[in-house]
């Protein structure tokens, strides 16, 4: 298996929080609970992972997104009914509609995707392509 994203590691500030955050929206995606350790957590779908961890050597500060480095993570959502329930269903599970006046067109007619921004400043990108009803 060539190419195949193995895994995303994401350092946090507030393991607790993070676990809850992307615990719900990775679980909304299809992900499934992998691996809980003292300082991390992941989630698994097929032979991806995502990992939350809080590293000892974390520098501690808010995620920007702007700096260079991970801007956002771009996840396939089945449909835009999906992509709109998930985006309706996010702000109590710590997950805030960035760009509202780009939704639901954010890209152009290519896509419908909706951007949102956790508590830590990690934002996801939610993609129904063209073909996708």
């Amino acid at each position: 298996m060539t190419g195949v994203l193995h895994h995303v590691e994401l350092w946090v500030a507030d393991l607790e929080r993070a676990d809850a955050e992307w615990g719900w929206l990775l679980g909304e995606l299809g992900y499934d609970r992998y691996q809980r350790w003292e300082a991390g957590r992941s989630w698994r779908l097929g032979a991806t992972c995502i990992v939350v961890e809080r590293s000892p050597d974390l520098v501690v500060g808010r995620h920007e997104r702007r700096r260079a480095g991970l801007n956002h993570l771009a996840f396939h959502v089945a449909g835009r009914a999906e992509l709109d329930a998930l985006v309706t269903r996010s702000p109590p599970h710590g997950w805030t509609l960035m760009f509202p006046e780009l939704h639901p067109h954010a890209g152009g007619e290519e896509h419908y995707a909706a951007y949102l921004e956790n508590g830590d400043g990690f934002e996801v990108e939610l993609v129904a392509g063209a073909d996708q009803s």
